[in-house]
């Protein structure tokens, strides 16, 4: 699976989802979350303790882009 810290552009991103998807087909038992219910709850879980985690690994935070995160998941809805 491409690995999380190799993206870095929206094609990047695009692949990423790809592998991400394939994972959970091929490896849905590993999965924590394998529903969209469980898999949301875990996305807003992790959205409020993120800055925790990269303070604990020496990571500088990202840039957040917050909206279009928002765009992304809404558009995810009704896109077909």
């Amino acid at each position: 699976m491409m690995q999380l810290h190799e993206v870095s552009s929206k094609a990047d991103l695009l692949r990423f989802l790809a592998a991400l998807r394939k994972d959970l087909v091929t490896n849905k038992e590993n999965w924590e979350n394998p529903t969209l219910d469980m898999y949301l709850e875990a996305m807003q879980s992790w959205i409020q303790v993120m800055d925790g985690y990269y303070s604990d690994t020496y990571q500088t935070i990202p840039e957040q882009t917050w909206k279009i995160l928002a765009d992304i998941l809404y558009a995810a809805k009704i896109h077909e």
